[in-house]
């Protein structure tokens, strides 16, 4: 979708605008979560990180729960990597006991569904290829505390989320390394290696989920994050990367992965983590979580940091496409009435990473209403509304991920 330059004139008159003008804009028109966001609630004593987490950095993070860690979004920074001690936790399971980490090398991996199945230890898939790719990796239900239906689970805003660079085989070597794919397999399906509660059918537990054999040529078994061995809190140490795939599909500890026909039929993944409708049941025929959607949000300047001095200011955010490269980024003033072309800044980590963009715009004082929309390589813009379903998962909506801001 193309968008017009403004003319600059016209863009420095509406800039230089009165006041009350610029007050005014976008504030009255809607009252939605980004006005929401203008006062802070109190701030509650943080609580202490887990202690398979507390290598974290805790002035970076809201602990959620002791299996749910968000990062601030004041503290994304204007880099393009997002440092694992920031970078957000979500776990379905408890995590597995440090212990597994004292000989990552003696790690096995079960492969089936290929014509010559084995277990291969951690050493062993070393040898078969390295690559390192950079990719958003991001939990299904960022954006979810935005819903105003207030969908159960953490109320994530956009913190759960980060781009980091994964080390390990393609797995696509791993399977020619294994005589190649049996016939008929349609799914990747990766099982994680967490203990599972004893009594109970392990499906309605396990961390099990499929994604499409398209995604081979990018998937990737990974040992290290951003130069250093994956820690336990990130799934080391192995973990199924699947490239623009929602974070649920890149499977933590991974102890299997299956070529398979059909999906699993574990509980998260016929039920779990599918775009239910509010009121309805989940139910394997609705739309299951997978491929990220176009997505970006602003990270500064923020309403908590108080009100800005008038003058220049460099508003600054993260844009990606899911499985497609970033073309734009805009950023609007006024909620969403005048879009202005941002810049993007910093190095292009190929089409799985973040973008960072900047718009320097000098502004009068007054209220300012700031979101920002994408638009991939495909043509594809970020939508205004979210897709309203029963989990908060997806949500991609510039309007909700906007911000409110005073200039004095």
């Amino acid at each position: 979708m193309k968008q017009a330059k403004p003319n600059p004139i016209a863009r420095r008159q509406w800039l230089t605008g009165t006041a009350s003008a610029l007050g005014a804009v976008g504030l009255g028109s809607w009252a939605g979560s980004a006005s929401a966001q203008t006062a802070a609630a109190p701030a509650a004593a943080p609580k202490a990180l887990p202690a398979y987490a507390a290598w974290k950095n805790p002035a970076d993070l809201i602990v959620h729960s002791s299996s749910t860690l968000e990062t601030r979004r004041a503290a994304f920074g204007t880099s393009v990597l997002t440092p694992g001690s920031q970078l957000y936790v979500r776990n379905n399971l408890p995590a597995p006991d440090a212990a597994i980490l004292a000989d990552r090398d003696a790690w096995t991996l079960a492969v089936e569904g290929v014509k010559q199945p084995r277990s291969l230890r951690l050493a062993e898939l070393k040898t078969l290829g390295l690559e390192t790719v950079a990719t958003v990796l991001q939990c299904s239900g960022n954006g979810r505390g935005f819903f105003p239906s207030k969908p159960s689970g953490t109320p994530w805003t956009v913190g759960a989320a980060g781009c980091v660079l994964w080390s390990g085989v393609p797995l696509r070597n791993v399977v020619q390394a294994l005589g190649g794919l049996e016939d008929g397999m349609l799914h990747i399906t990766g099982t994680g290696g967490e203990k599972l509660p004893e009594g109970v059918d392990p499906l309605t537990v396990m961390v099990e989920r499929s994604v499409p054999i398209k995604a081979l040529g990018d998937a990737l078994l990974a040992w290290e994050m951003n130069g250093e061995p994956l820690s336990l809190a990130h799934g080391g140490p192995l973990r199924l990367i699947v490239p623009g795939y929602q974070g649920v599909n890149n499977i933590k500890y991974i102890k299997r992965l299956a070529f398979t026909a059909a999906e699993s039929k574990a509980r998260i993944m016929s039920h779990g983590y599918r775009m239910t409708p509010a009121g309805a049941k989940a139910a394997p025929d609705q739309a299951s979580v997978l491929e990220m959607g176009v997505k970006s949000w602003i990270n500064g300047p923020l309403p908590e940091a108080g009100p800005l001095k008038e003058g220049l200011v460099q508003i600054h955010g993260v844009a990606f496409g899911g499985t497609q490269a970033i073309k734009g980024v805009e950023v609007s003033l006024d909620g969403g009435k005048n879009w202005y072309p941002a810049r993007l800044v910093g190095p292009d980590l190929g089409r799985f990473a973040w973008r960072q963009f900047v718009l320097s715009v000098r502004l009068p004082s007054g209220n300012y209403t700031l979101a920002s929309r994408a638009t991939d390589d495909q043509g594809l813009v970020q939508p205004e509304q979210r897709e309203e379903n029963l989990s908060g998962y997806n949500n991609n909506s510039w309007r909700d991920h906007a911000v409110t801001i005073t200039v004095a």
